[in-house]
């Protein structure tokens, strides 16, 4: 007889093949998260003391109503709620986090944007999340304003990329001690949002990816695997590893290679790969992704302003094919859209649709 655990593997992997099936079809078009902000949305995020809880509640899903709404003009197989209450990738979070406190004293304040005038944030007592990391919150109003059809999809950054703009302190004395006081909380963020409904969700891990030429990639696998693995084989899991965007500027050592082999063990069902803007620079590796993972390649460049047609579109989807098989592969910007402007970002969606239907057409 089979053992409990024998058994217990045999139905996870019957339950990730299953979802796999259910989730994926041929050259599936995506998105990784975040969508430009409205102008006006913009404009009283500067104002927000003029606004009281229910306005600001009107302000936040009229947004949201706004990225659904040309996402699903694009026809996008997947939507979001495009963030619209994340002003930051990593700062929206921290307003959920007790014992943080902003410290922008040492940030570079003038000159060309970059990621220096960021700053660090410091921890002035032990990490807490009493009430949760807001996600869950996202994912219900999505559910409640999107139409039937697309898959809804959350995202939530990983616990060492949010932990990149905390200053260590006695009590957390690196960023891994950080990163390790964070993991149970997106951990937890994770589980409800499978216990709300949520059918796919991508950890976002941006500076895996941009620091893995210099960092112990096994052991950014291990903090990967242990932050999701409570709902592995519950959800359609992915990652998205690109090498940053901050005011469409990268920040990492753009290269794929010193993710491998090691990010092969990431326990996910798809890899999000930025391509775009790297010039489809080593798209032969997306092959030893393919060997286990679905994948999601960035056809769309994200930093640029050359809105690509759909017949561009075509050709790379197609290059992308002699790496991935079709089934296996899904279509996406390179990173969250809310450094683009909304026109660009609208029009890039429509046309990445477009090419991507095209192909199917041929296949």
């Amino acid at each position: 007889m089979m053992s409990m655990r024998t058994v217990y593997r045999h139905y996870i992997k019957t339950l990730e093949k299953n979802m796999n099936k259910f989730m994926h079809s041929p050259i599936r078009t995506t998105v990784v998260g975040s969508y430009p902000f409205p102008g006006w949305l913009e404009f009283a995020t500067q104002h927000l003391n003029e606004f009281g809880p229910a306005d600001i509640e009107e302000l936040i899903e009229d947004a949201v109503i706004a990225a659904i709404h040309d996402q699903t003009l694009a026809e996008l197989d997947v939507i979001t709620d495009g963030e619209q209450t994340r002003l930051d990738f990593n700062l929206s979070f921290y307003g959920y986090i007790k014992g943080i406190s902003p410290d922008e004293s040492k940030t570079r304040r003038f000159g060309p944007a970059a990621h220096d005038q960021r700053g660090k944030h410091q921890i002035t007592q032990t990490l807490s999340v009493p009430g949760g990391l807001g996600v869950v919150k996202e994912f219900s109003r999505l559910k409640k304003l999107a139409p039937a059809g697309p898959v809804l999809k959350a995202s939530i950054p990983g616990p060492y990329t949010l932990s990149g703009r905390l200053a260590p302190n006695r009590e957390y004395k690196d960023r891994y001690a950080i990163t390790e006081a964070l993991l149970p909380f997106v951990r937890k963020e994770l589980e409800d949002l499978v216990a709300a409904g949520c059918t796919e969700i991508t950890v976002d891990e941006p500076s895996m990816s941009c620091y893995a030429y210099k960092e112990d990639t096994k052991r950014f696998v291990d903090i990967f695997n242990r932050t999701v693995e409570s709902v592995v084989g519950k959800c359609y899991l992915s990652t998205h590893l690109c090498f940053g965007n901050f005011k469409g500027r990268p920040v990492g050592y753009r290269s794929i290679k010193p993710m491998l082999p090691d990010f092969l063990e990431f326990k996910v069902d798809e890899i999000h790969v930025e391509m775009a803007n790297r010039e489809f620079s080593e798209i032969e590796l997306l092959s030893s992704f393919a060997k286990r993972f679905n994948v999601a390649v960035g056809i769309i460049d994200v930093k640029n302003y050359y809105i690509e047609t759909p017949e561009d579109v075509a050709e790379r989807i197609k290059r992308c094919l002699q790496y991935v098989p079709a089934e296996k592969l899904s279509v996406a910007p390179d990173c969250g859209l809310s450094q683009t402007a909304r026109w660009a970002s609208r029009q890039k969606l429509i046309n990445m649709v477009k090419g991507a239907k095209r192909v199917r057409e041929t296949i």
